[in-house]
């Protein structure tokens, strides 16, 4: 048995704020929303997804965002997303600490860390 990769990441939020993860992940991060099965959608929440990335939003009850554990997202001109992510009020805080890449922090609306790198053989 082996593992040959990750289908999606599960991220959660809090109730009735999918407008506000589709700014965040449809609009700046730019990742399309993808349509939740019916069966999961009366749940709330929302999905985006670009390839190989997937990100599920899911309501959780008495939601605490992650603030540590985090997904590290790939992106090929950060500088730009940085410069984005601060005029639409989303603070980033720069990281130079990896030799080789180029990296920030960033919350999304409800307060999950995401980090953003780009590596040297995308600048």
């Amino acid at each position: 048995m082996t593992i040959t990769g990750i289908d999606h990441i599960q991220l959660s939020m809090p109730a009735g704020e999918e407008n506000a993860a589709r700014r965040f992940y449809g609009e700046l991060l730019g990742i399309p929303e993808a349509a939740k099965p019916a069966p999961l959608a009366a749940r709330g929440g929302c999905w985006f997804e670009q390839g190989a990335v997937k990100i599920h939003l899911g309501v959780e009850a008495g939601f605490q965002p992650a603030r540590k554990a985090h997904p590290a997202l790939l992106v090929d001109d950060l500088a730009t997303l940085s410069k984005k992510l601060h005029a639409a009020g989303f603070p980033v805080t720069p990281d130079d600490t990896l030799e080789g890449v180029e990296r920030c922090f960033v919350s999304d609306p409800f307060g999950n860390r995401i980090e953003l790198i780009q590596d040297e053989a995308s600048r």
